[in-house]
């Protein structure tokens, strides 16, 4: 297996393609497998790299390691793009991904040169934000009680991004997904607390693309709107669920596609 070191860590990677590099970057459950489709439609004209966010799937996790941190997980992305000799890279972002990109953008600018932030659910921006996670922590708290925490990690699945695409996930993905629930489930539930401050996202400089899929919930909406505002961007949208890139990954090639050739290439070496 490809794999990279990057700190205390063993980060395994993919990588697809060759031209300007594009890093993306999973949420919940952390595996670049969630990305196969779309990777290798983009890999005719760009270096694709994905890989397992720390703790999950084929990634290592540091001993004792309970908790983590939005910040935490962009140095883990900015550490793969240093050793993998990447940067500067585009980032896509999904759900928490999404919000990881956010992060590396703010701390590691000179490794981002455009960004797309798909749905972060960065919920403490609503006015009724605790009452969505409420919500959401029910249903993933009863189906912990009925099977533990795979059966909770698969009622969240189910409710974000649907009954069919849990049920035409591919086999071995479902299987590391499931493997993965202990980590989604108690160490990285606080990244939905993020926020910067609204000088710090309006220090971004550079291209932002704030995505939203046209079949899901008003509440990821409201995020996206609220985001977009601070960043001085219009909120664009792509078909789909919240797994855009499981049930319509041909548009959302074409999207990223769009916005990345919009941002522009990077300056070639030594300029």
């Amino acid at each position: 297996m490809p794999m990279v070191t990057v700190g205390p860590l063993q980060l395994y990677y993919e990588l697809r393609g060759s031209g300007s590099p594009l890093l993306l970057i999973m949420g919940a459950t952390g595996d670049a497998g969630h990305f196969a489709t779309v990777a290798d439609q983009l890999a005719d004209e760009l270096t694709v790299l994905t890989y397992d966010r720390r703790g999950n799937s084929r990634s290592s996790r540091p001993p004792a390691w309970a908790t983590t941190t939005v910040e935490e997980q962009a140095d883990d992305a900015a550490g793969l793009l240093c050793a993998l000799e990447l940067a500067p890279a585009a980032v896509f972002g999904t759900s928490s991904g999404a919000i990881c990109a956010l992060s590396l953008l703010i701390r590691h600018p000179e490794l981002v040169r455009a960004a797309i932030l798909h749905e972060p659910p960065m919920l403490s921006v609503l006015e009724r934000g605790e009452d969505v996670l409420a919500a959401i922590a029910q249903l993933v708290e009863a189906g912990v009680a009925t099977g533990g925490p795979p059966a909770g990690l698969e009622r969240f699945w189910r409710l974000v991004a649907g009954d069919a695409n849990w049920e035409s996930l591919e086999p071995g993905l479902r299987e590391r997904m499931l493997g993965n629930a202990q980590t989604f489930l108690d160490v990285e539930r606080t990244l939905e607390r993020y926020r910067p401050d609204d000088a710090t996202l309006a220090a971004i400089a550079v291209p932002v693309q704030v995505l939203l899929s046209q079949g899901s919930p008003p509440f990821i909406a409201g995020v996206a709107e609220w985001l977009a505002l601070r960043l001085g961007v219009e909120v664009a949208s792509t078909p789909g669920t919240h797994t855009p890139y499981q049930d319509h990954p041909r548009e959302l090639t074409e999207t990223i596609r769009s916005f990345l050739a919009r941002a522009g290439e990077p300056p070639p070496a030594g300029e």
